[in-house]
């Protein structure tokens, strides 16, 4: 299983920017996929997970009402839709598989069993 993350960049505050992350192998519909973010010297932290269905979300209370995670189990990818961007919101953004399609959609970083190589947003002020 490989997951590819794409979408970081430098913008300004304020703007939007979409991630995404395509998943290779076996049955993506099954996983639990999640964003997580690091930014230095900072432990990684849940942004949003999505259930295999898409029908289960769930967000770091940062980015309530500002990012949107959604799925197209077609194409194997994951999204992360950012807006209003701020400052704070500068880390790299690694998209994550857990293969267990009704676990809960956990904060804990063990519980994925793969990890995308990261991409980073850099937000202006």
């Amino acid at each position: 299983v490989q997951l590819q993350a794409s979408g970081g960049g430098l913008v300004q505050a304020g703007d939007s920017l979409r991630l995404s992350c395509t998943a290779s192998g076996r049955t993506f519909s099954n996983w639990v996929m999640g964003w997580f973010r690091q930014a230095p010297g900072k432990e990684r932290e849940l942004v949003a997970a999505i259930s295999g269905s898409g029908a289960r979300r769930r967000y770091g209370d940062s980015v309530i009402g500002r990012f949107t995670i959604s799925r197209d189990n077609g194409k194997n990818t994951v999204y992360l839709q950012m807006s209003s961007l701020e400052p704070e919101d500068t880390a790299v953004y690694y998209c994550a598989a857990d293969e267990g399609a009704l676990n809960p959609l956990t904060s804990r970083t063990a519980n994925y069993d793969y990890w995308g190589q990261g991409t980073l947003v850099t937000v202006s002020s």
